[in-house]
């Protein structure tokens, strides 16, 4: 069996640290921030870790 593929539209959303956790940017950092409160802006500028059971799958997904 051949090598697997990266999921390449996986590989964009996530990143794995060095000590083996995934992190993905937060959500609705695009546009209509306008609105936001100072307190939601401020939380949207750090990023995600991913919960461990989905940490398995996103790995797999993006397995060099």
């Amino acid at each position: 069996m051949g090598k697997l593929k990266t999921n390449k539209s996986m590989s964009k959303r996530f990143r794995v640290t060095k000590t083996g956790k995934v992190e993905k940017r937060t959500n609705g950092q695009a546009h209509f921030n306008a609105r936001e409160t100072g307190n939601t802006k401020r939380n949207k500028r750090s990023d995600i870790i991913m919960r461990p059971p989905m940490t398995n799958f996103i790995k797999s997904k993006i397995a060099k």
